[in-house]
């Protein structure tokens, strides 16, 4: 139980770390990697289940093999591309020659803007958006959907638009939410990507301002109170959405309404 002096440490916690500010950076980044993951993963494997293709087995296997190369091992040019988005294509040009073709024969000069994501809600989400385990969780629930509904769903006139819409995403309901509580956990706890990808105090998200209050000298002592109540704050969120969604979590992993 917290002892006399919670409130007190709290608000120590604010006036040092803004915490507040801290906390939506958090919610914010974790609901768009959340509504991210969640539609990619649906829309990719709603094209390999649905959609016929010599090569959708081959895409897939792609997919997951990404599995090997987790945030850590990749930040380095995850990094480069977030400082400036555009640099790839700016090297696709200059490795084949095309612009320089261009200005030679055509008189054209290929101006490519630099666009830097870097301490933006965009930089710190985008690069966590896309998720093999979601592709792969909605491969195999999709593929328990029998051939019936979808040959019915033609008959009726459905598109594959609505097919997925109207049909789909209803029947998914269990799915969405387990990935959505699992992602959103994985988002908020994450310390790597954002302490790489910001430097300004306030882009920051609340694991980082956890972390400030470590000591950085050896000669310091650590202020359990302020890390301990800077942590209560931490698990808060998190431990909160775990316990009011935890029915549904326990469906979309034990596939109970499937």
């Amino acid at each position: 139980m917290p002892g006399t002096q919670l409130v007190a440490n709290l608000a120590e916690v604010q006036r040092r770390a803004n915490f507040g500010r801290l906390l939506l950076n958090s919610f914010l980044v974790a609901s768009i990697v959340v509504v991210g993951k969640l539609l990619l993963s649906a829309l990719t494997a709603y094209a390999v289940v649905f959609f016929r293709s010599r090569i959708k087995h081959v895409i897939f296997a792609a997919v997951l093999i990404t599995l090997l190369l987790p945030l850590e091992v990749r930040v380095i040019p995850t990094y480069a591309v977030a400082a400036d988005l555009l640099e790839p294509v700016r090297a696709v040009l200059f490795a084949t020659g095309l612009d320089h073709a261009l200005q030679t024969i055509a008189s054209i000069r290929i101006s490519i803007p630099t666009i830097n994501l870097l301490n933006s809600y965009t930089g710190l989400s985008l690069p966590l958006v896309a998720s093999a385990t979601g592709t792969y969780l909605f491969r195999q629930f999709y593929r328990t959907i029998p051939a019936e509904l979808l040959e019915a769903a033609k008959m009726d006139g459905a598109g594959p638009i609505r097919f997925f819409v109207d049909m789909l995403l209803p029947l998914s309901k269990a799915n969405f939410s387990a990935l959505g509580i699992i992602v959103f956990v994985s988002t908020w706890k994450d310390y790597m990507w954002p302490l790489v990808a910001t430097n300004q105090q306030d882009m920051r998200t609340v694991v980082l301002g956890v972390v400030k209050f470590l000591p950085t000298d050896a000669s310091q002592l650590p202020e359990w109170n302020l890390m301990m109540a800077a942590t209560v704050i931490a698990l808060a969120p998190p431990v909160l959405v775990v316990a009011l969604m935890q029915k549904w979590l326990v469906k979309g992993i034990i596939g109970a309404e499937k």
